[in-house]
């Protein structure tokens, strides 16, 4: 499994097409429907337009063709503005699009209205189309059930919407792209040029790469959400029983975890609680707390000149290998690490920042 962006051979891990192996043209599908964000659409296609005129300027033939296609005839985009398509057709790549969606929101409906586009998809990959999702439309694919047992990305706006949604799946809220077996997630919006980047590098070279970053102004070094992240956006914790654990132990953040303790200050067994709680959830009480010390600390990290022993006490832990251990499976960093690359009193080169964060993923792989 990768969590670094499209490399030479995730994105063809499930059919190796002489598209992708013998660096012929490769046909890239978007798939728009209604309600779907325009510009999420037509960024891919304008920004791979782009790096096919300056790969024609260093004298490579076209490599990238795209095509915005749907099962619909017509297609009405967020905010009403039309789109033009083409019947849906064999692709090498299939991109989806994110739409209107708030934290917290019932997918049901909505997933219902898109039946056609979600069977598209569920098509594509059984015909062995690499299939990436940008933002939200990651919940499209998990309908689609390509989701299931991948490590996978979207908004770190919409992660918990997303660890609901697809139980099986685990959700690295920290990254932009994460690739998993032919599938292939980003975080929101912006981070479809992240993808693009590293498809337009796949096939054209990171020179022809970096000069169409560098003309469209699209930041090519970042490779992680954690700056963006605004605990204040994220969705108030409401009145059921898991959002009661939820604020208990975010309110204990630094207590050791007891299962037999929380019970009993909710008046409920272990075995009543953990069944209460994973059926609103679809995860542990013990999970959130891991998500939320890990949260702190990447806070800490980043805005304090604490040490990394008084930050890991500060969220809870005695023992520095098990939340190192803890640290790295959530963000893909060693504390160390993090704050080299995040922390504001300390803020190196992009090129070096990119080397600890792609060193760093490569040591510790999928841990």
């Amino acid at each position: 499994m990768s969590e670094q962006p499209i490399g030479p051979d995730d994105i063809s891990d499930q059919h190796q097409s002489d598209a992708v192996t013998t660096g012929s043209e490769l046909t890239v599908g978007v798939l728009a429907f209604p309600g779907c964000f325009g510009s999420e659409v037509f960024g891919v296609v304008d920004l791979l337009t782009m790096a096919t005129h300056v790969a024609e300027a260093h004298h490579q033939p076209p490599k990238l063709r795209t095509i915005v296609m749907s099962p619909r005839r017509r297609v009405e985009a967020s905010g009403g503005t039309s789109i033009g398509v083409r019947p849906l057709q064999s692709v090498d790549v299939l991109v989806v699009p994110g739409f209107e969606f708030t934290p917290g929101a019932d997918l049901t409906r909505r997933t219902a209205d898109l039946a056609p586009e979600i069977d598209a998809i569920r098509d594509q990959i059984h015909a062995g189309t690499a299939v990436a999702s940008i933002c939200v439309g990651a919940f499209l694919l998990g309908e689609a059930g390509a989701l299931d047992r991948r490590r996978v990305t979207t908004a770190w706006l919409f992660a918990e919407d997303l660890r609901r949604a697809v139980p099986t799946a685990t959700v690295v809220a920290d990254q932009l792209v994460v690739t998993d077996r032919g599938i292939t997630t980003t975080a929101a919006f912006s981070a479809m040029y992240d993808f693009v980047l590293e498809l337009v590098q796949r096939h054209h070279g990171a020179l022809v790469a970096r000069r169409t970053a560098r003309i469209a102004l699209v930041d090519d070094a970042r490779t992680s959400q954690s700056p963006y992240v605004d605990d204040a956006l994220l969705p108030t914790p409401g009145s059921s029983f898991s959002s009661g654990v939820q604020r208990h132990l975010e309110r204990h953040i630094e207590q050791p975890y007891d299962l037999r303790l929380l019970a009993e200050h909710f008046h409920v067994s272990t075995r009543t609680l953990l069944r209460r709680y994973r059926a609103e959830t679809g995860t542990t009480p013990l999970t959130h707390l891991q998500q939320v010390r890990v949260r702190r600390a990447r806070h800490l990290l980043a805005t304090t000149d604490l040490s990394l022993g008084e930050v890991h006490r500060s969220v809870g832990y005695r023992d520095n290998g098990a939340f190192n251990e803890l640290f790295v499976r959530q963000t893909g960093l060693r504390p160390r690490d993090y704050r080299a690359r995040f922390g504001a009193s300390t803020p190196g080169s992009v090129a070096q920042n990119r080397g600890v964060l792609r060193g760093s993923a490569q040591q510790n792989g999928d841990s």
